[in-house]
């Protein structure tokens, strides 16, 4: 199969998640093999989207260069893993992208408006010859050879709202159109004071958060597992990180942004793939099996 860009450049601005600050993002037409680029600003420098970039994986995935940083790509990464888009030029007007809904989905729409064009490059695929994992105990994540890429999530939390939350899933377009982009980031009431103190969620609100109250959510639900679905959204964005459409089967339970870095870095010092040193050692460690996936106490997971 042959890498894709977009046909013509294509905006969207909203409020920031973590900054609270109004920002713009213009996507537009990337050459074969140079990727998704990201760029702060007119003339800020390229910030390539690689783990090598990565600055923080804590509550967003934040990459950076020169101390300039772009900040909660997931959500765009995501859209365009799930779209078959390999190469894009991405410009940040701020320090993070929207939070628009707090989905993928406006990305995904915006994209789709831009159209999609073939590229002379083909694409090359990471085959998985081995299983690669990171964590232990409660939270983990692995993934092991097979035949296509697959995913397989549980998520288990004693909050009434969540509880336990499994699924396993084959991505097409399709339904990552439909059944996954749309599902929203989510965050407990109870965290809001903290996260605010420390300069996070400033911009978060019931238009682009589920909030999750004492004993339900305070606004209403996509899908009945929306929390599993977006944290499975979170994984596919981090593993675009690595540039290479993935052949294998993701396995994971409660797993979050920081592990799903893990991964990704331990896959790419796994294959070789390395193009300087990582920005920190992860170990490569053997993760539970898949029939251990049992539930766990609560894990308060944003």
């Amino acid at each position: 199969m042959r890498q894709h860009t977009i046909r013509k450049p294509v905006s969207l601005e909203g409020v920031g998640l973590h900054c609270g600050k109004t920002v713009r993002v213009t996507l537009a037409p990337a050459p074969s093999d140079t990727g998704i680029v990201f760029r702060a600003g007119e003339d800020g420098d390229p910030i390539p989207a690689t783990p090598d970039s990565v600055v923080d994986s804590h509550y967003a995935t934040t990459i950076g260069r020169n101390g300039v940083r772009v900040q909660t790509i997931e959500h765009l990464m995501a859209a365009a893993a799930g779209l078959g888009i390999d190469n894009l030029d991405v410009r940040v007007d701020g320090i993070e992208l929207p939070a628009a809904d707090g989905s993928a989905k406006p990305f995904v729409q915006v994209l789709l408006a831009a159209g999609r064009t073939p590229q002379a490059a083909r694409q090359r695929p990471l085959r998985i010859p081995h299983p690669i994992g990171a964590g232990g105990g409660g939270r983990w994540i692995q993934i092991v050879p097979a035949d296509t890429f697959q995913i397989s999530y549980t998520l288990d939390n004693d909050h009434p709202a969540i509880g336990t939350q499994v699924l396993s899933w084959t991505p097409t377009e399709d339904s990552f159109v439909a059944d996954y982009a749309p599902a929203r980031t989510y965050g407990f009431l109870k965290d809001l004071g903290f996260l605010r103190k420390s300069g996070r969620a400033l911009g978060g609100s019931l238009d682009n958060t589920i909030v999750i109250g004492k004993s339900a959510t305070l606004n209403g639900l996509r899908y009945p597992d929306e929390f599993v679905r977006h944290k499975i959204l979170d994984l596919i964005g981090d593993l675009a990180l690595l540039g290479r459409r993935l052949t294998g089967h993701v396995i994971a339970r409660n797993a979050g942004h920081a592990l799903n870095f893990d991964l990704v870095v331990a896959i790419q010092h796994a294959l070789g793939l390395e193009r300087r040193a990582a920005i920190r050692t992860v170990p490569v460690v053997a993760a539970e099996p898949a029939e251990t996936l049992v539930p766990a106490p609560g894990l308060a997971i944003s």
